[in-house]
């Protein structure tokens, strides 16, 4: 009599663990929202005293609210003129990538809405061919589509630990390029403020 519950009491569990993932997802996008943080006049000035802790914080912030944009790429860009663009985008990388699993836990925790579906179907069979490829290539250009991919692989059960590390290595090298040109740019500037 064991036998026909266990199947039953693991689909409970993963329900429990779907809808836990989804309300820790809503919860952490419902907070950043409401932080007493003015996001629109975040200046590099409030942020320089922390460093890199304080762009991985920036980062993590900026990509854990779904789908609603924050100044993530610009305080990056601010940092180029003052910081070490290699760590900027470690840092800033792994911030993003952590911050993308709001996106990830929203889709897991969502997944009944599409797992009948034949496009559920086609989806998963798409990420596990191209999976991988798919979620670098979204997460090095910077684009609103990566909230969606992120959700996907969370819906469609892409390995957790391999998202975090293609996540993580495409925003990394997205953020360094984004550093390089801000220190680019400052160079310009004082070169054109010298003359």
């Amino acid at each position: 009599m064991t036998e026909p519950t266990a199947p039953i009491e693991n689909k409970r569990t993963q329900r429990i663990i779907q809808i836990l993932a989804l309300v820790v997802a809503v919860g952490v996008i419902i907070g950043i929202r409401l932080l007493p943080i003015d996001w629109r006049h975040l200046d590099w000035e409030m942020i320089k005293p922390y460093g890199y802790l304080g762009l991985f914080a920036i980062t993590l912030v900026s990509d854990a609210t779904v789908l609603v944009p924050f100044p993530g790429l610009i305080v990056v860009f601010l940092a180029g003129g003052f910081l070490n663009p290699l760590f900027i985008g470690l840092a800033s990388g792994l911030g993003s990538a952590v911050g993308e699993l709001t996106g990830y836990l929203a889709g897991y925790g969502g997944r009944a809405v599409f797992e009948n579906r034949q496009t559920y179907e086609k989806l998963a069979g798409w990420m596990k061919r191209n999976g991988t490829l798919t979620i670098f290539i979204l997460s090095l250009i910077p684009n609103p589509l990566f909230d969606m991919a992120g959700m996907m692989a969370g819906a469609l059960k892409y390995p957790l630990w391999k998202f975090l590390i293609v996540c993580g290595a495409g925003k990394a090298i997205k953020f360094f390029a984004i550093a390089l040109a801000g220190t680019a740019s400052l160079d310009i500037v004082y070169r054109l403020l010298e003359r």
